[in-house]
Formats: structure tokens, C-alpha cells, sequence
């Protein structure tokens, strides 16, 4: 579970230092980002969504544990399914060859997901992106998701940026230069401050009649 006190002083640091998140967290309301502690499993879930929208991602990771009932997502369990089980309940092949090398990799020891919890952030990404299919974003998205680290920017993210741009006022997509410079204010937060950016799109979307 996420350190409460620390979630209070971020709260606190981002009303202070933006008041535009100031009053992005009064309309969205508190925190509540649940982390995902099955850390291989959270990994996995990141593959399957790369590139396709949360709804898709969603029906394929369904018929995956479907498909392993009543066995859970492990590496075990994916690295004794074939390409072709994988690409039955949806997932791409390049997709299924990613989800077999993460398995192995965990498996014979390559990649310990144990001992990240005392890694620091950049030691993380480090010991991910040599796995397929794993780059700089999916690691952020594990340091935030899985990890509960609180000062992680994934610039690159679309919805971040998209967010940046509505909520600062932008005429077009923020740089890597422009959303750091905004996301100065955020720190050591900014992992509080991207799930808010989140939560602005949601807000944003017209309710159903």
C-alpha cells in the first residue's frame, strides 16, 4: 500500500507549487491509485496494453486467464503456453513472443522482479528494457503501478502530454522540454501529478445522456 503521510505531503507540495493542479486535484477529487503487487502479472498486463486501447486490452487479458483457468498468470504458467495458444485468445505474435521471453527471463533467474523494491528508479528501468517488448515507458508505468514510486515523469506518455496541452493551455503537444519544465513543480511528486493528468481526461469527457 502507498505510504498515506507521503500522499498527504505530495497532496500538500502539488496545492502549493501549481495552481493548476491545484485545482485539477479540487475537481478530480483524492488519490486513489491501487497498486498492482503481482509484479509479473502488472508486466504482463503492460505488454498486452502497448498499442491498443484499454478496452481491447482488457478483452484480451480476459481470455488469457481464461484460457489458463483455474491456473493464475505466472511465469510458469505463460512459459509452458506456445505461440499459438498465445495468439488463440488475441494477443499479436510479436506480443506472445514478448510475454515467453519475459517468462523465461524471471525463470532463469535474468531478471529478479524480487529484488526491485530496493532498486533505485533508474536501476529498474535498466534491468527491464533489455527484456522484448519492454521500453522506458512500460518501466515507468511499472515504477508507478507496481512500485509505488512517486516521482516518476513518463514524458512521453500520449495521455500526458494530451493533458498538459488542455490543462497549461497549449497550442499544440508539449515537447520534452516543455513537459519537463512543467513538471518542475511536481517534484518529488510528479508520479501524483501524472495520475492526476490522467484523471483530467476523464474528467473532461461528456457524460452519457
Amino acid at each position: 500500500m502507498l505510504n498515506q503521510t507521503q500522499i498527504r505531503q505530495a497532496m500538500r507540495h502539488l496545492r502549493a507549487s501549481d495552481p493548476i493542479m491545484r485545482d485539477l486535484i479540487r475537481r478530480a477529487g483524492p488519490f486513489t491509485l491501487k497498486l498492482r503487487r503481482n509484479r509479473f502479472q502488472s508486466l504482463v498486463y503492460s505488454i498486452l496494453s502497448q498499442q491498443i486501447s484499454g478496452k481491447a486490452a482488457f478483452a484480451i487479458r480476459t481470455r488469457l486467464e481464461q484460457h489458463i483457468a483455474p491456473e493464475k498468470i505466472s511465469p510458469e504458467r505463460i512459459a509452458r503456453l506456445t505461440v499459438e495458444e498465445l495468439r488463440s485468445t488475441g494477443i499479436s505474435n510479436q506480443k506472445s513472443t514478448y510475454l515467453l521471453d519475459l517468462a523465461n527471463r524471471v525463470i532463469g533467474g535474468e531478471l529478479r522482479l524480487d529484488r526491485m523494491a530496493r532498486m533505485p528508479d533508474d536501476k529498474v528501468i535498466e534491468a527491464l528494457i533489455p527484456v522484448k517488448g519492454i521500453g522506458v515507458w512500460t518501466a515507468q508505468m511499472f515504477l508507478i503501478f507496481s512500485l509505488g514510486r512517486l516521482d516518476v515523469f513518463p514524458h512521453d506518455d500520449l495521455g500526458v502530454r494530451m493533458a498538459i496541452r488542455k490543462l497549461y493551455d497549449l497550442d499544440d503537444l508539449p515537447d520534452k522540454e516543455t513537459s519537463h519544465r512543467i513538471a518542475t513543480a511536481w517534484r518529488p511528486y510528479a508520479s501524483v501529478a501524472t495520475w492526476y493528468c490522467w484523471r483530467s481526461l476523464d474528467l473532461d469527457k461528456p457524460k452519457p445522456r
